[in-house]
């Protein structure tokens, strides 16, 4: 006979975490230790290295909720658009090319970030950089495929989105082999293709 184990105990950080996501937001939350949510239902994510998540910040302006998980970056989509990440990859002519560009969708989730008033958040937990606004629909503000250009809004529709978090993976994929490609050459030696 298997020995019981009982279900982890929550901590008052992670209840009050739980609590601002449900009463500011009515999002869903799964889990305690640590609090987490899924996507797929109100929201799917695009993740990235934070370097190239906060080049493509910069370059769009305004997105949806954004959040930093240590190196990678969160960008918030319109629930659906994990599915459209391939096919917007290939159109946008990024097929075949290795991006650190992942989508996260139905069935996936994210680590709850800190709510923006800072409460229930241990050291190192995932930060809102762009926090979604407590008591106002997600969806309206979440880039997603309704065509091409923009929604009208100051929000970016998903291709535009995609091609930008593209080009900034792509380059920070290219700083990274020069780095390793002239880290062992003595200092002033050209390489043989400059």
């Amino acid at each position: 006979m298997a020995p019981i184990v009982p279900p982890p105990r929550s901590s008052p950080e992670a209840d009050g975490r739980a609590r601002w996501y449900a009463r500011e937001l009515g999002w869903a939350t799964a889990g305690t230790s640590p609090v987490r949510l899924p996507t797929g239902l109100r929201f799917d994510v695009l993740e990235l290295p934070a370097v190239a998540g906060h080049a493509v910040l910069r370059r769009v302006g305004r997105t949806g909720p954004v959040a930093l998980a240590g190196q990678r970056m969160w960008l918030l989509v319109a629930a659906g658009g994990a599915d459209e990440l391939p096919g917007l990859l290939d159109w946008l002519e990024w097929g075949g090319i290795t991006l650190d560009l992942t989508a996260i969708g139905a069935g996936g989730h994210i680590t709850a970030p800190v709510p923006p008033d800072g409460s229930g958040g241990p050291s190192g937990a995932a930060l809102w950089l762009r926090p979604p606004e407590p008591r106002r629909a997600v969806e309206p503000v979440l880039p997603a495929l309704v065509g091409f250009g923009n929604r009208g809004g100051d929000v970016p529709d998903l291709v535009r989105l995609v091609d930008a978090a593209a080009t900034e993976c792509h380059r920070v994929r290219l700083a990274g082999a020069r780095t390793r490609l002239t880290a062992g050459r003595p200092e002033g030696q050209p390489l043989a293709f400059s």
